[in-house]
């Protein structure tokens, strides 16, 4: 489940191709609401639900203004982070055995993904690129669900609608 932000598509869409994982699999530049979530063959029977925990959500403006990073990852810092933490958490507690990133992390930090690498100094230059054509505005409106077809390929299988803005 995915905000996704195509108003970076021009900025970080060939980054992403490159030197990101779920990018060559078919998913756009997006903030991370969460993953994993129910197996592609179980979406139908959750859909409802969703929708609804979505729906009890405002739309919001969103601004991508800065990158930061991870060890190996340069990303997009979204503000607010607010929404999505929330989205997060809403939808996580009503699947506690789908936590964010498999529980991975003890902290989620909101974040939409240009570059990953082991090489800081590739991170460097990406980022060098990135920053000059920032920020990026938006309006989120909805919440994308992406299910994972047999051959590892990623596909919007629904959008549901955020609630009106507060």
């Amino acid at each position: 489940m995915i905000v996704t932000v195509p108003e970076a598509e021009p900025v970080v869409g060939e980054w992403r191709l490159q030197y990101t994982f779920d990018g060559p699999a078919g998913i756009p530049p997006h903030v991370t609401v969460l993953f994993p979530f129910v197996q592609s063959e179980r979406v139908g029977e959750v859909e409802r639900r969703v929708g609804e925990i979505v729906a009890a959500a405002p739309a919001f403006d969103l601004l991508l203004a800065r990158t930061a990073r991870f060890p190996e990852v340069l990303y997009l810092d979204p503000e607010p982070a607010e929404p999505f933490l929330a989205l997060t958490g809403a939808i996580a507690s009503e699947w506690p055995e789908h936590p964010p990133y498999e529980g991975a992390f003890e902290t989620v930090i909101p974040h939409l993904t240009v570059a990953e690498s082991e090489d800081s100094a590739l991170l460097d230059r990406i980022a060098a690129q990135v920053e000059p054509r920032l920020p990026i505005e938006m309006h989120a409106r909805e919440v994308s669900l992406f299910t994972e077809d047999e051959k590892g390929r990623w596909h919007e299988h629904r959008r549901l609608p955020l609630g009106e803005q507060a």
